[in-house]
């Protein structure tokens, strides 16, 4: 137990997997995923959205295949991405076959969709020989028939069955190297059904909103959904599903695990929302610092306060802090310690200078630490 228990998460056990070179499940950060929208077929395309994902720190990318187009691309895209690629699959067993031989480092299919015993057989042997996981990805809104019919609409136990009779399709032929996720758009249906699965099974599990809506919507129902669960220790890795572009859905992702304390990437602004009593214009700077402060990775806090009612408090507990005063003159704190003045004309070039020199500093550290252990 921490100093701060209240902030204490505890993590559900589970066993772990490799995704290409990532581990998924066990004591292995929550990973990052999304998916692109480009046709997979446009190779150069895909491989560009690939790489605006891999920008904002995706951990693991999906790419959709339906048709052979598309799997004919998938190496070309496996070769030139820097994170695991994980192959969409529906209904279509030899595309499955395709994309595991092109390097797909994760199926994402649903056995009991992919036809006979046999055609399944050959899926999971292809995935076995060459090295691939399964995520089995179970959803609200493609159940299968005699499930709706034997419950009568998506419930969190249909969902439960469904996966839990997937499963079964991969453990009877001895593969064990497979996720599982049961979405859903109404996200009571999703949290109460991952809570479930959660209790039934031991393997990782894929957690998602789906169809959450757009980047505002979307944002805020996906935090609640897969922030819920999070805190009660639930999810191995996550994906935020919205109409928007992909690497959205990856700044959303980190947003939701860096609240919860569980994964810290890049700069945490701590901002107020700015009242009458601000001595600069709080929403602007707070919206030009993020935008020029994204290409910082290392984790560190700015706070940015209007006035110095809350102010010297919040920057107290961060690494860098600004606090607004009168007649464009304001506060500069370095480790929670008032340290210098700033004037309006130069303060959000001043704090981006203050916020890299700082990561520098971080980064060098991490880099020093193991040498001076030895």
């Amino acid at each position: 137990m921490s100093i701060r228990p209240w902030r204490d998460i505890a993590r559900r056990p589970s066993r772990q997997i490799m995704v290409g070179n990532v581990p998924v499940g066990g004591d292995a950060p929550v990973t990052v995923q999304t998916m692109t929208n480009t046709p997979t077929s446009d190779a150069r395309a895909t491989i560009d959205q690939i790489r605006r994902c891999e920008e904002a720190g995706v951990d693991i990318i999906r790419v959709s295949c339906p048709d052979i187009e598309s799997t004919a691309a998938l190496k070309q895209i496996v070769r030139a991405a820097r994170v695991p690629i994980v192959a969409d699959i529906h209904f279509h067993y030899k595309r499955a076959l395709e994309a595991a031989d092109a390097g797909a480092a994760c199926l994402r299919i649903n056995p009991g969709n992919i036809g006979s015993a046999e055609r399944v057989r050959e899926v999971v042997n292809a995935a076995k020989a060459n090295g691939c996981a399964i995520r089995i990805g179970v959803n609200a809104g493609s159940l299968e028939r005699d499930l709706l019919e034997k419950y009568g609409e998506p419930c969190p136990e249909a969902l439960v069955e469904s996966a839990l009779d997937h499963i079964r399709i991969l453990e009877e032929h001895d593969f064990r190297n497979y996720k599982v996720a049961v979405k859903a758009s109404d996200l009571f249906l999703a949290v109460a059904a991952y809570q479930q699965l959660a209790e039934a099974v031991d393997c990782p599990l894929h957690l998602g909103i789906t169809e959450a809506g757009g980047l505002r919507g979307g944002t805020v129902k996906s935090a609640i959904g897969i922030g819920s669960l999070l805190w009660f220790g639930i999810g191995d890795t996550i994906r935020v599903s919205l109409s928007a572009e992909p690497e959205e859905e990856v700044r959303v992702g980190f947003e939701i695990l860096k609240s919860l304390g569980i994964r810290n990437r890049g700069v945490r602004v701590v901002s107020c929302p700015s009242c009458a009593r601000q001595g600069f214009d709080v929403i602007r700077t707070v919206q030009t610092l993020e935008e020029r402060l994204s290409h910082i990775r290392t984790p560190l806090s700015l706070s940015v306060l209007g006035c110095v009612v809350n102010g010297p408090g919040e920057a107290r507990e961060t690494d860098i802090g600004i606090t607004g005063g009168g007649q464009g003159k304001h506060m500069v704190y370095l480790s929670g310690v008032t340290d210098h003045h700033v004037r309006d004309a130069d303060m959000v070039d001043h704090i981006v200078r203050l916020v890299e020199a700082k990561a520098a500093e971080i980064e060098a550290g991490m880099i020093d630490a193991p040498i001076a252990a030895e």
